[in-house]
């Protein structure tokens, strides 16, 4: 895209499940940015999200999305197995991507789009939207600021209890199921915004169920100098799905840390400082902001959440998966 601050960005949306009708409802909080086209693997499906979210065009295929010309970006909404897929045929096409998280099913495939991105110069960045939310911009601000002192210790969860259903996505080792994935990305991803990508010392333990996917985790994160995080997940356990983070000088809670609409910052005696979201949108626009200003400005790489530290966390997960000796079907 050109530099004018004001040019519209149109979006294409690769998919037509929830997370693709969230985005695309929260596209209309964004200044200039437009839902122009939707594409999947029915005609049928794409008519009819088109027809719900107010996209111009819909296309039955994933690769007719692509090859649309007046498309400036795709944001890919499939599940996690398909992402490596539907992001290379998105780039092979000249598109800039915005990738649903977890970015890729191992770092292996994470590698490959992230070397053809960096060989086409092309924006790709994984849709980690927590990072963007403006709780979590008042979290980075308030540690960046040293209010709590020295961070050493992040805990934080995220799990639910899903009804028994051996053929649901999250259930199918075929489909890239299991808790670390969907569930762990949210609290792995917020401990690597903290301290890195790469720990010193990894230790997990799993509970894996009956269809051969884990339903339950824990993760120990050692980054040195006593410094750690603590990282649970669970489709099996309801949880409260918080965030901490503990400094010399005070910490901070974060309910519902993944979709965060408040942040509490606690110092000594003093009485809590909140901070809070009012939004009328899902939240997801705050990262369509975000990715819109930087197609303006040219920049190919989020510095919120760079290719480098996706990498980093994928690898991360494919070791905590080494750990348990789980393997997809498919890898």
């Amino acid at each position: 895209m050109g530099d004018n601050k004001k040019s519209v960005v149109k979006w294409g949306i690769l998919g037509t499940g929830w997370i693709a009708q969230q985005f695309a409802d929260d596209l209309a909080y964004v200044e200039n940015a437009e839902c122009l086209a939707v594409g999947s693997r029915s005609l049928e499906s794409a008519s009819q999200f088109a027809d719900a979210h107010g996209a111009a065009r819909a296309y039955g295929s994933y690769e007719e999305l692509a090859a649309d010309a007046d498309v400036d970006v795709i944001y890919v909404a499939t599940p996690h197995p398909f992402h490596k897929d539907n992001t290379l045929t998105s780039l092979l096409a000249g598109k800039a991507v915005l990738c649903e998280k977890p970015f890729t099913v191992n770092s292996a495939e994470l590698e490959e789009m992230i070397k053809l991105a960096r060989e086409k110069k092309l924006f790709l960045m994984e849709a980690m939207w927590t990072r963007f939310l403006p709780s979590i911009v008042k979290v980075r601000e308030w540690i960046r600021k040293g209010r709590i002192g020295e961070v050493q210790l992040v805990k934080a969860e995220f799990g639910f209890k899903m009804d028994w259903n051996p053929e649901h996505r999250l259930l199918n080792p075929d489909l890239g199921g299991g808790a670390l994935l969907d569930t762990g990305i949210y609290p792995v991803s917020f401990a690597s915004m903290i301290f890195g990508a790469a720990p010193k010392g990894i230790s997990s333990t799993s509970r894996m169920g009956t269809t051969g996917v884990d339903e339950q985790f824990s993760i120990l994160l050692d980054y040195g100098s006593g410094k750690s995080a603590l990282l649970s997940g669970a489709i099996s356990l309801g949880m409260t799905n918080d965030a901490y983070i503990y400094g010399t000088e005070g910490y901070i809670r974060i309910p519902s840390f993944l979709n965060a609409k408040t942040a509490a910052l606690h110092v000594g005696e003093e009485e809590a400082e909140v901070f809070t979201d009012n939004r009328q949108s899902a939240g997801y626009n705050y990262e369509a902001e975000a990715v819109g200003q930087y197609l303006r400005e040219g920049q190919l790489e989020s510095p919120v959440i760079s290719l480098d530290e996706s990498l980093g966390i994928m690898k991360l997960l494919d070791e905590v998966r080494a750990q348990w000796g789980f393997k997809y079907p498919f890898e």
